[in-house]
């Protein structure tokens, strides 16, 4: 199965045929210097974000309404045979594979099943590996939340004060276990998170009760940061061995946040944004890993968008000839392998897709769920051909339904854009990163090049 491959660049969008126009919209790819032969193109960026004037941001579901429903429930269908047949015209799904892909027509039911997670804090506190049902039923209501505001006006705080009161009570009932849960490294600074937690849920219940509604989601965001903070204290070292092959690479064991800023041309609505990034090594230590290294070699430092067409935002393209980041060790490219995490394994699979193990039902720990999802580009028909080209992936496209999606399982995905994530669809070819900069975590890469001289 292929994955999102190196942008193809061309100057205008008159120079592709009809077909090519479509699939631009949904194939992130690695870019490269040759001739537009494919219908894919990847690109990098990064933000925080300021605005020249007031004008407020335009949400992307605008851009979204540019689909008919009739277009949308044509592509739905064509998304759910493609899984099982392949488009002859998307190089992304690999004719190669369609065979393989056959079996996979039963489960479309089991992908799309359930309501998927798409808050990427969420998504990344789902994702810590730790198996602590205590903590789990504290943050699942707290997280609720976020639909009990769905319903029109203050009586969604009705809902909202009976999910406070099962956190308050799975808290109590469940304390012990969880401090019993802690890594010995960290029970201090875990049971003070606790502390913070319980307080915090008194406060959030006098918020409900003063009928406060506006101030439901701030609380409920900073409650969520405790209750993560806890989860991440239960983690005690790195889980398992990354396989002897690529040992000795750059690794991101555990988690690092990045900063990216972007300087944003012809916009009067913003200035410059900074995105801050969470990358996750836990699920994806060897794409994590040569991230961050990258970034503390300035890699993508001035570096432009180079794709952007409401689909994915990416970047990684260096100039000249090179597709990727030529290793000055080696003076050839460095490239990683496809790194996929499923739920209920103990370890990435490397190198085949999640089709190519057989594995149709399986889920990914790290899923094309959120909007700003980071994953890696990589040649259509070489797994394992990633270098530094990235690409956020701005949802919800109608091709990519959360939990039924043609990415999972086929690109490493190692990140979430949690602050600033709506911005990416503001950005454009031809935005200047100005800078990536690791703010937390670097302590968790080992093995960096960058400290290696030349």
């Amino acid at each position: 199965m292929a994955a999102i491959i190196s942008c193809h660049r061309y100057s205008s969008s008159s120079q592709l045929t009809s077909n090519q126009k479509f699939v631009s919209h949904f194939l992130p790819s690695k870019c490269s210097k040759r001739p537009f032969y494919h219908n894919a193109t990847t690109q990098q960026f990064k933000p925080l974000c300021s605005s020249r004037k007031s004008t407020p941001f335009v949400p992307v579901d605008e851009q979204r309404d540019r689909y008919s429903s009739i277009k949308k429930t044509a592509i739905s269908v064509a998304l759910a045979v493609g899984l099982v047949t392949g488009f002859p015209d998307l190089g992304y799904l690999g004719q190669a594979n369609a065979a393989a892909i056959a079996p996979a027509l039963p489960d479309v039911s089991v992908l799309i099943s359930g309501p998927p997670i798409k808050d990427p804090g969420a998504l990344l506190r789902y994702a810590l590996p730790i198996d602590n049902k205590a903590i789990r039923e504290v943050q699942k209501p707290l997280e609720d939340i976020t639909d009990s505001l769905k319903i029109a006006g203050v009586k969604a705080l009705d809902s909202v004060e009976r999910n406070i009161r099962q956190a308050s009570r799975a808290l109590k009932q469940g304390r012990t276990l969880i401090v019993g849960g802690l890594a010995k490294s960290k029970v201090d600074d875990g049971v003070e998170l606790l502390n913070k937690l319980e307080v915090g849920l008194d406060e959030f219940q006098k918020i409900v009760e003063d009928r406060k509604r506006d101030a439901v989601a701030p609380k409920q965001k900073e409650l969520l940061s405790y209750v993560g903070g806890v989860e991440e204290d239960m983690v005690d070292g790195f889980p398992y061995e990354v396989p002897e092959e690529y040992r000795n690479m750059p690794l991101l064991k555990g988690r690092a946040t990045v900063d990216m800023k972007v300087k944003v041309k012809d916009n009067p609505s913003i200035n410059e944004c900074v995105f801050r990034i969470v990358l996750d090594g836990y699920n994806a230590p060897v794409t994590a890993g040569n991230f961050v290294d990258l970034v503390e070699r300035h890699f993508y430092d001035g570096m432009e968008i180079q794709r952007a067409d409401g689909f994915v935002v990416q970047t990684g393209d260096p100039e000249g000839p090179a597709e990727g980041f030529i290793d000055p060790s080696t003076e050839k490219t460095r490239t990683i392998p496809l790194e996929i995490m499923a739920d209920g394994e103990k370890a990435p699979f490397y190198g085949e897709t999640l089709e190519d193990l057989g594995l149709y039902k399986a889920q990914t720990r790290l899923p094309f769920n959120a909007f700003g999802t980071m994953a890696m580009a990589r040649e259509e028909f070489d797994n394992n051909s990633a270098s530094s080209q990235v690409f956020w992936l701005l949802k919800e496209s109608e091709l990519t339904p959360s939990n039924a999606n043609i990415l999972d399982g086929r690109y490493s995905v190692f990140g979430y854009v949690t602050q600033n994530e709506d911005f990416l669809a503001d950005l454009k070819v031809g935005d200047v990163i100005e800078s990536v900069q690791v703010v937390a975590g670097l302590d968790n890469l080992v093995n960096p090049s960058y400290k290696i001289a030349g």
